[in-house]
């Protein structure tokens, strides 16, 4: 897609090395008349970088409140402001309870017992990504993995399950936007109230908005780089998009998720997450306890 807009093309051309995607095939272009030069220009300028549309209407919108609130545009100027995006100020009295700002190296692990492990490593933040539609099954593996990581520093997330991850009494709930659009107010509530911290991933700038009205603890964005893994809806985002998202989510903390090694890592670390999640990298890691120290020590060092 080749902008007609100049001012399109003059974003496109500030900002296509380090931000653009290929483009994924849709039927037409995302077209909305506003009157807004600027909207029009930023909307066309975000589809010709690949953005999706729906991220891309977030970016045309923004853009249009930045110049209105400069008093000019510039297409160098990426939005990345709070304000921009429509994000409330903090601080926020209906948000969840905080976690540090650094989670450091983050393991996301398939059962109670790899969960275990990697804690009793010294990986400091740890979630159980357990998939069964067994209750019983469920409700064991929670709460084998919270007894077992008692007595290490890490901090515990359960992904999905939160009832057992309350009635456990673990750290925080990790949530996807597809289980985050099916919880229902009064869920999201239990978890608030009960003091656990929430976690939510996004892949793109409208699921970071929907993540930031409900005020979680922290936001994972991903896939940063390809991975084989999990069946991703959206393209890897690369390191440039993962810069700008952490600017505008600098009041959070982040972290990064998606086919990150030891040989990515120094790529991640600019953007100034202060969090990387890893799966595979640690799971086949021999020595583990030589390879969780490598990690924390370039995570400290970061």
């Amino acid at each position: 897609m080749t902008p007609t807009d100049p001012l399109a093309q003059a974003i496109v051309d500030a900002h296509r090395g380090t931000l653009a995607l290929p483009l994924r095939a849709q039927a037409s272009p995302l077209s909305v008349q506003t009157g807004d030069p600027v909207f029009s220009a930023s909307l066309q300028a975000a589809q010709a970088l690949g953005f999706v549309p729906d991220d891309a209407l977030c970016i045309a919108r923004a853009w249009s409140r930045q110049s209105q609130r400069t008093g000019g545009f510039d297409p160098l100027r990426w939005p990345d402001e709070p304000v921009d995006f429509g994000m409330a100020p903090f601080p926020r009295s209906e948000a969840f309870a905080a976690c540090p700002r650094a989670l450091g190296l983050y393991a996301v692990m398939p059962d109670a017992a790899s969960t275990i492990r990697m804690a009793q490593a010294g990986v400091p933040t740890v979630q159980l990504r357990f998939k069964s539609t067994d209750a019983a099954a469920v409700r064991a593996e929670v709460q084998a993995a919270v007894k077992g990581v008692s007595g290490t520093a890490a901090r515990l997330f359960i992904n999905d399950h939160w009832r057992e991850a309350i009635d456990a009494g673990a750290y925080g709930v990790h949530l996807g936007q597809e289980d985050l659009q099916a919880m229902a107010p009064a869920a999201l509530a239990a978890i608030r109230q009960a003091g656990l911290r929430l976690g939510l991933s996004t892949h793109g700038y409208a699921e970071m908005l929907t993540a930031d009205r409900h005020s979680p603890s922290y936001i994972a964005m991903g896939a940063v780089f390809p991975t084989t893994l999990k069946q991703m809806a959206t393209a890897p985002q690369g390191t440039g998009r993962l810069a700008a998202y952490a600017r505008l989510l600098r009041d959070y903390p982040q972290v990064a998720i998606g086919g990150i090694d030891l040989e990515r890592l120094p790529a991640v670390l600019p953007s100034g997450v202060g969090s990387v999640a890893v799966v595979r990298a640690l799971l086949t890691a021999d020595p583990l306890e030589a390879a969780v120290a490598r990690w924390n020590a370039a995570l400290r060092q970061a």
